[in-house]
C-alpha cells in the first residue's frame, strides 16, 4: 500500500539515504591508505528497484568504484572535491524527495479529515 501511496519517492529516499552513508564513509576514509571510494549509481539503482529488485539488490547492482582523476601514491581513490560535491548533490535530492513525501502525507491527512 505504501508504494501505491508514496510512489517511487519512498524508494528514492531509502536509496539516497544509503548513498549518503556511502559518501560519508568515503570522506571519512580520505586518509586511509588503499581505500577505494565507492558510489551508487542512483538512477540505475532506482530503475532496478522499479523493475522488482529489492532496495539492497538494486543498491548492490548499482555500486561503482570511483576512478580518480589523479592517482595517489598510497592507492586511496578518494578525491575530497568529488566526494563533497556528490554528497551535497545527494543531500539536495534527499531534501527534495522528503518534501515530496511530506506533501503526499499532508494530502492523505486532509483526505482523511474530509477537507
Amino acid at each position: 500500500m505504501s508504494e501505491r501511496l508514496f510512489g517511487i519517492h519512498g524508494t528514492a529516499l531509502q536509496l539516497r539515504s544509503q548513498r549518503m552513508e556511502l559518501l560519508a564513509s568515503n570522506i571519512a576514509n580520505a586518509a586511509t591508505p588503499g581505500y577505494k571510494a565507492r558510489d551508487i549509481d542512483f538512477r540505475a539503482a532506482l530503475a532496478a528497484s522499479e523493475n522488482g529488485q529489492s532496495i539492497d539488490q538494486a543498491q548492490a547492482g548499482a555500486m561503482r568504484y570511483r576512478r580518480p582523476v589523479i592517482a595517489s601514491l598510497d592507492g586511496n581513490t578518494v578525491e575530497m572535491g568529488v566526494e563533497q560535491t556528490a554528497f551535497a548533490e545527494n543531500a539536495v535530492g534527499y531534501a527534495t524527495t522528503l518534501e515530496l513525501l511530506r506533501g503526499r502525507v499532508d494530502t492523505v491527512k486532509r483526505a482523511l479529515r474530509g477537507e
